[in-house]
């Protein structure tokens, strides 16, 4: 719901009397809380009804977070804009710890991300890593109840919504590298639509368009959903455009991860084609192994 009034409040500035009203949905991915996403149906579980109101004339477009968009997009829908990044890494919620390597053998930390799982379990083998589901108040309600040690949240989320304080520690790429989109909105909307599209072009960022279309175009190549472990996480350096990403077993005991560079995309299909380049370069390093794996595991 921040979101949606967020990009309400910019389509406002940017209209001048034009009325911009919230069509407040809860979609199933909201819904369905007693089990892990990548066992219910992955990321399209959060926007499925929002484009049945698309496509049915009740809505013109949907706000999303762009680390929960499906890498390939259905059919008769766009994603029209890109808005300006908040901080896209992930943080270290505890009442009682600093940091993970302050968390003792048998702690207990809560995530709702298979990316984050293999992290932890590769770096911290020591540490119980649970299931945590719900919004964003659910999650520290369950953290301060005492069922969790620790959780791992998105940095963006906790910023956005004022609980700031709540952050022990934003991890580093190193630590724990951000999921394709992460800390970015996406404004969808129907295919064809060129007079809403025109409306939504200027909350797109340039910057942030570029790396985020690298970073789905990798996960897409090697088929990212809720049920990989998958970490893509692009940004802008030295003029270049820097993509790092990895693939791993839900257990953490296998990981291929690598890095490309090149030039920030000059026409439509340049970032794309940095994600595929990294994608064939954990190919050769033998990530199709780990694919198998996971598709037998599903």
């Amino acid at each position: 719901m921040w979101q949606a009034v967020h990009v309400q409040g910019r389509l406002s500035e940017l209209n001048p009397g034009a009325e911009v009203v919230i069509l407040g949905m809860t979609t199933k991915g909201d819904q369905i809380l007693d089990r892990p996403l990548a066992e219910i149906g992955g990321k399209g579980l959060f926007i499925k009804e929002l484009e049945v109101a698309m496509q049915e004339g009740k809505a013109h477009l949907a706000v999303h977070s762009m680390k929960d968009v499906p890498m390939v997009m259905p059919e008769g829908f766009v994603l029209a804009a890109i808005s300006a990044r908040e901080n896209p890494r992930d943080a270290f919620v505890s009442n009682k710890y600093a940091g993970l390597d302050e968390l003792p053998a048998g702690a207990v930390v809560g995530t709702s991300s298979l990316r984050r799982e293999a992290i932890l379990r590769a770096r911290y083998p020591q540490l119980v890593i649970k299931s945590l589901r719900g919004n964003l108040d659910t999650r520290l309600r369950k953290l301060d109840a005492g069922e969790y040690d620790a959780i791992i949240l998105a940095a963006a989320g906790l910023i956005r919504l004022g609980l700031k304080e709540r952050i022990k520690a934003v991890l580093t790429p190193e630590q724990s590298l951000p999921a394709p989109g992460q800390g970015a909105l996406g404004i969808e909307l129907v295919d064809g639509d060129a007079a809403m599209a025109g409306v939504v072009a200027p909350l797109n960022d340039a910057e942030t368009a570029h790396c985020v279309k690298a970073e789905r175009a990798f996960s897409r190549a090697l088929g990212g959903s809720c049920q990989v472990p998958l970490g893509g996480y692009a940004v802008i350096d030295n003029g270049q455009l820097w993509l790092r990403g990895f693939v791993a077993t839900a257990d953490g005991q296998e990981m291929v991860s690598g890095e490309v560079r090149g030039e920030v995309g000059k026409i439509a299909g340049d970032d794309e084609a940095l994600g595929l380049q990294l994608a064939a370069e954990l190919r050769a390093k033998g990530v199709d192994a780990i694919l198998e794996k996971l598709a037998h595991c599903k």
